[in-house]
């Protein structure tokens, strides 16, 4: 395995961190009989970090992590999250008393606020959480004050340069490289940057011959989704949320393998993503301007659904969202639409929308066997 310092805190971390987000779930609960043994392979494969937080598997992750936990502890950095960013302070202590309850932990180590952004930071973090966490730190609850992260580069520079956190865990991966001007400004000011979904939420873990073209050396796209994302200098770990043993075990393989990325072949996939980035605009910029339809259909979603399948090749993950997206009760799959053409008049591409949703729900709503 390897390890790295993880930004001004005193941790020396694995590069793969084990994400406790997705574990196998049985009758509304983590399967414990699957996810413990995933948790301790991962740990007797040289992985020291686990993450979780308070609502992760149904709130039941973090009593699961502190069950693993148990003849590990003294091993193992140990981070967790609090989402409450409002004015009851009685009520942001009482999720770090219930967070070290249920980890059965004296003292967390990774302690991060969930989900800041450019506003949350203005105005919930710096007037009051940012007091809370310092006090939860002088009592010896927590070591490192740190946060997870969901915004653009400005926003993140402005949350690095607040001086506050000492590590940022955020969305980067080989589809989601929005970041990496702010990733590199936070590596040189000394911060861990902490890449969670690097296989793209499961996204990249389905068979892929489009993006397999990226760097045909590399067999499953897993592997080179992984790979991408270590090889970035600027990224401390990648997080996986681990559902399976076998995810486990190739995660293992690839983060103890000292190989990394040549800065040739990661221009090379950039230069391919870049390719398929094209082609997805040139049908959808995803830019809003036919909302809202009449009938409630979420034309951007379902064009962005169907350029992740059409262009990415990833059909799997695009078809369980066109799913989700038709079944969520405030949004309505393509076949809602009534052919009235509101939305071709606001087009500034001038997108033949109405025919493209069709075709777009043919092949997203086809059984998983059949691909067009």
């Amino acid at each position: 395995m390897q390890y790295a310092k993880l930004g001004r805190t005193d941790c020396r971390v694995s590069r793969l961190g084990f994400g406790a987000m997705r574990m196998p779930m049985k009758d509304g609960r983590v399967n414990r009989d699957l996810a413990i043994p995933m948790i301790h392979r991962a740990f007797e494969g040289g992985v020291n970090y686990i993450d979780t937080a308070v609502g992760y598997c149904g709130h039941d992750s973090q009593r699961v992590v502190g069950e693993a936990l148990k003849g590990w502890r003294d091993r193992i950095v140990v981070s967790t999250k609090n989402h409450y960013f409002d004015d009851n302070e009685r009520e942001w202590w009482k999720n770090l008393e219930d967070s070290l309850e249920r980890l059965d932990v004296d003292c967390i180590d990774i302690y991060n606020t969930h989900g800041v952004n450019a506003a949350a930071l203005e105005e919930k973090v710096r007037p009051r959480v940012a007091g809370w966490l310092v006090k939860a730190r002088d009592r010896g609850l927590i070591r490192h004050i740190c946060t997870s992260f969901h915004d653009n580069n400005e926003a993140l520079r402005k949350v690095v340069d607040f001086g506050l956190y000492e590590c940022i865990t955020l969305q980067y991966n080989m589809l989601d490289r929005q970041l990496e001007d702010g990733i590199a400004y936070a590596h040189e000011k000394g911060i861990g940057v902490i890449a969670m979904g690097p296989v793209g939420g499961g996204r990249l873990g389905e068979p892929n011959e489009q993006l397999a073209k990226g760097l045909p050396w590399i067999e499953r796209i897993p592997e080179l989704a992984l790979r991408f994302v270590l090889s970035n200098a600027g990224v401390t770990m990648a997080l996986s949320g681990m559902s399976t043993m076998r995810q486990v075990e190739e995660n293992l393989a690839v983060a103890s393998d000292n190989r990394t990325l040549s800065d040739q072949e990661r221009a090379q996939i950039n230069a391919h993503l870049d390719r398929l980035r094209k082609m997805a605009d040139l049908c959808c910029t995803g830019c809003g301007y036919c909302k809202p339809c009449p009938q409630e259909v979420d034309i951007p979603a379902v064009f962005g659904l169907y350029n992740s399948a059409r262009v990415y090749g990833l059909w799997q993950g695009a078809r369980a969202g066109y799913a989700g997206l038709a079944g969520d009760g405030k949004r309505k799959a393509a076949d809602a639409c009534v052919d009235c053409g509101e939305c071709e008049e606001k087009c500034p591409q001038r997108i033949p929308i109405r025919k493209q949703l069709k075709e777009a729900h043919k092949a997203l709503a086809a059984a998983p066997d059949r691909q067009p």
